[in-house]
């Protein structure tokens, strides 16, 4: 499944333009640094999720572009903040630029964005979009703290991790479909639509990361990534609610005490999958994606509706 660039391919180039605009600076060191961040985006599929769903609803405008940038300049931001709290070396196959410029500078480099995101709305009156992502910006670290809570006894409910993705995840995916709504329709009711549509698609989405520290098809082999850092996700909370007393006790002391030893970790992984964890998992990121796809036939059957079902399909069926 090819990601539809192909209908947004000029409205992408001119984003290109006005995001490197929205983040410059004056100041040399925050300017290489921002440089060296616009060179290492990833595949942009929030600002796609924006220009999809304006697009379905109308002509893309100015403000369009603005909130497809304040979504980018929110998500990098957030990456920054979470690079320094995860102690993450690498960023999408590149030294990240906490590796580089240590904790102090990327912690600064996300506060300037998130200044420079509300600017952005503010100077020219963008006031719904700016409430759109600044309630999606809450509800991430709302998700980040509760996952941080749970993780101490790692006894999480499927409801719980649930309510941890839609806000860490899903939440920006869902905003990033109302903003592009909103900017071409102004319509509450279009927006509200599309925002569910970008939860249940947002949902899908991180199933399906977690689905990789499993059975990552584009390296071959599980990560295990996941457990080392003791995270509880859906294949494994599955696995620990549907498995006997005593291989539940081993599991949660493997991630405990022993989450960096290759073979107990590979023990955790062989248990996920011969207690059906995989197949339960993929079967509810299954589920989220028809719900997104049921939103989504709301709409008026045209080139764009099924952009947003295949970037829907490309993001549940992605290899990486």
């Amino acid at each position: 499944m090819k990601l539809p660039v192909d209908l947004i391919e000029n409205e992408l180039k001119t984003f290109e333009i006005k995001f490197k605009e929205a983040v410059n600076s004056q100041a040399p060191m925050l300017d290489r640094i921002m440089r060296y961040i616009v060179k290492r985006k990833g595949k942009q599929l929030r600002p796609m999720f924006v220009f999809l769903s304006a697009k379905l609803c109308g002509e893309i405008n100015e403000t369009t572009y603005r909130a497809a940038s304040l979504v980018e300049v929110l998500h990098t931001a957030t990456l920054m903040h979470d690079d320094v709290v995860d102690d993450s070396m690498e960023r999408r196959g590149f030294f990240s630029v906490y590796a580089l410029w240590k904790a102090k500078a990327t912690v600064l480099i996300g506060d300037y964005l998130l200044a420079k995101g509300l600017l952005l709305s503010l100077d020219h009156n963008d006031y719904q979009i700016l409430h759109i992502l600044s309630d999606a910006v809450r509800k991430m670290s709302e998700g980040e703290l509760l996952q941080l809570e749970k993780a101490r006894n790692l006894n999480l409910k499927e409801d719980v991790y649930y309510d941890i993705i839609r806000n860490k995840t899903a939440s920006l995916v869902a905003s990033a479909c109302a903003a592009g709504a909103w900017s071409t329709t102004n319509d509450s009711s279009v927006t509200e639509k599309l925002r569910a549509f970008g939860e249940h698609a947002g949902m899908a989405f991180q199933i399906k990361d977690d689905l990789f520290d499993y059975a990552n098809d584009n390296v071959g082999k599980p990560t295990g990534n996941d457990i080392k850092e003791k995270k509880l996700t859906l294949p494994l909370i599955y696995t620990l609610n549907n498995t006997d007393k005593e291989t539940r006790r081993k599991i949660i002391f493997i991630i405990k005490n022993e989450n960096n030893n290759p073979e107990k970790i590979k023990y955790v992984i062989d248990k996920v999958i011969e207690r059906g964890g995989i197949s339960y998992s993929i079967e509810k990121m299954n589920g989220f994606r028809q719900n997104a796809i049921d939103i989504l036939y709301q709409f008026p059957d045209n080139q764009y509706r099924q952009g947003l079902q295949n970037l829907v399909n490309f993001v549940t069926d992605r290899k990486y």
